[in-house]
């Protein structure tokens, strides 16, 4: 039996709990990701642990588990040598469970409340009468439970309610029912993981001649086997002769005495419920979360639903006309007035903008272009596959869930891609020092220009009204006057043409260092709305790996 209940492999209680918690933390990293439906057995056997190892650790809980007719209440009245399940020729016989305690029931009641033993249907096996016959049990539940293959419904839903509760499950069968398939298939299979605590026995072997004995208790032993119940302990019992419960009597002594079937029980249970969430994380998580081609373009997406492209051409369409109004002749400036600053026409950050106040607090919401329907479309896409590569290779339904986490925030970029192009400093709030030169240079020759007019105003005044004209000097034969008006003019256009590519260039240079920033802001927010909720679903899909690898044993 030592081998049999491998009670050389003991359930450390620490080690046990530790692998509870970790289901816990399992089911805390997957929540909301995975169904919770293929969550329940999870979340059951953590809930059933932990009020199991809360309740008494000093008793154990065994059951009697057969078929109709097998003789698991006759089994149940001759192990406690009392007349306490009823016994009969009519089934189904047992439809509640009964209850045996050794020793101190006020111990086990707790235990019994729990698991849905009513109060009348409690047995105590204490007696004066018995001296210490029954020491070597005291701390045993054994229950009786309802037919498995009952007529009744409710009979089979409560055997397989009570089946998940017991520390230890006795199934008994009989020699000719021994290798139906109800009980093969639909119960002995299931426990494949709980060999520790199963035990099979061949109840009324009395009615098999010596010869055939063993030849059945081979056969069992080989559907045993089939079921994956290897090593499981088989013994023949005999109900109505004492000594055909010694080597039952004697298991179930030792199961009491080393205290662990409701540790190995557990145990089990974590097993099954690893076993069957294995699937969930089977796959190795991503290293780097989503690869840089599919940043990239989504990058390249927002940026054109925001408009990027837009603001840059503004930009550059800003820095001509503002840098006109300075270096420009000062005899046209009047007229740039009159055309609006392109940025100012998107309600974007202007040179009106206050040095201490942020020229994004000046503005609501912007007026570049909504995006078209190609653009959002695009967008659209590349969301879509940052989710794809990112969950590319993981088991469902974590390719699902890393897709809808990338679109989780979808409905909130409009308005952050607007706010990032807002908050951007495009690099126009200051005015370069060579536009200044260029104005005061402007102004200067215009001054010439305008002094050189007036000087020859003044000498057709005076030749108009009869005075004597002044006497220009002379540059050669040119008079002064003329010089000076003539000279200012033709400066001035000539800055002005020498200046024009200069503008161009550094507009140019303007657009592309305003689209960098731009970009850098759109993907920024790629990153807040988009990329986030997806490294944090692959962090979740981390996390349940490990906490799924701990709890295994």
């Amino acid at each position: 039996m030592r081998e049999a209940f491998r009670g050389d492999q003991r359930v450390d209680p620490d080690e046990l709990v530790g692998r509870l918690a970790a289901v816990q933390r399992f089911l805390g990293a997957v929540d909301g990701q995975v169904p919770d439906t293929q969550l329940v057995p999870a979340h059951t056997v953590v809930e059933r642990a932990g009020t199991r190892l809360a309740l008494s650790g000093d008793h154990t809980v065994v059951a009697l588990a057969g078929a109709t007719g097998s003789g698991k209440s006759s089994l149940f009245n001759a192990l406690a040598r009392l007349e306490l399940s009823p016994v009969g020729v009519r089934r189904p016989t047992t439809g509640v469970a009964h209850a045996c305690v050794w020793g101190d029931l006020d111990g086990a009641s707790r235990l019994l409340d729990w698991i849905g033993v009513l109060p009348r249907h409690r047995f105590v096996r204490e007696s004066a009468l018995d001296g210490d016959d029954e020491s070597d049990l005291h701390g045993l539940v054994l229950l009786d439970l309802p037919d498995f293959d009952s007529v009744q419904r409710a009979h089979r839903l409560e055997v397989d309610r009570l089946l998940g509760l017991v520390d230890l499950v006795v199934w008994v069968v009989d020699p000719q029912k021994y290798a139906d398939r109800v009980i093969h298939t639909g119960y002995l299979r299931e426990f494949h993981r709980h060999r520790d605590v199963t035990v099979v026995v061949l109840n009324q072997a009395d009615r098999l001649a010596p010869a055939e004995l063993p030849r059945v208790l081979d056969d069992l032993r080989r559907l045993l086997d089939a079921d994956g119940l290897t090593g499981v302990p088989l013994l023949p019992t005999v109900a109505v002769d004492p000594a055909g419960l010694d080597g039952l009597r004697a298991a179930l002594e030792h199961t009491v005495a080393e205290r662990q079937a409701a540790l190995r029980r557990l145990a089990g249970d974590v097993d099954t419920v690893v076993a069957g969430l294995e699937p969930l994380v089977a796959a190795e998580p991503p290293r780097t979360g989503p690869d840089d081609g599919s940043t990239r373009e989504l990058t390249r997406a927002l940026a054109g639903a925001a408009g990027v492209p837009s603001v840059a051409d503004a930009v550059e369409g800003a820095y001509r006309h503002r840098a006109g109004g300075t270096t420009g002749w000062p005899l046209v400036k009047g007229w740039r007035k009159l055309r609006p600053d392109p940025l100012r026409r998107l309600h974007l950050p202007g040179p009106a903008a206050g040095a201490d106040e942020p020229a994004e607090s000046l503005v609501a919401a912007t007026s570049v272009p909504d995006p078209t329907a190609a653009q959002r479309s695009a967008l659209g896409l590349a969301i879509r596959a940052v989710g794809d590569r990112s969950g590319a290779g993981l088991p469902a339904p974590w390719p699902t869930a890393v897709t809808a986490a990338a679109r989780s925030r979808l409905g909130d970029l409009p308005d952050a891609l607007d706010r990032a192009v807002a908050g951007t400093d495009l690099g126009m709030d200051r005015r370069p020092a060579w536009w200044r030169l260029i104005g005061v240079l402007q102004w200067l020759v215009t001054l010439a220009a305008v002094a050189g007019l007036g000087w020859l105003a003044l000498g057709y005044g005076l030749r108009a009204l009869g005075l004597p004209a002044p006497d220009y000097p002379r540059l050669g034969e040119v008079p002064w006057p003329t010089v000076l008006l003539l000279g200012g003019l033709l400066a001035g256009l000539l800055v002005a043409a020498l200046t024009r590519p200069v503008v161009r260039w550094a507009a140019r240079r303007a657009r592309r260092r305003a689209e960098k920033r731009l970009t850098i802001a759109v993907g920024n927010v790629g990153d807040e709305y988009v990329l986030v909720p997806v490294r944090a679903v692959l962090t979740r899909y981390g996390q349940a790996r490990d906490a799924l690898r701990d709890a295994t044993r």
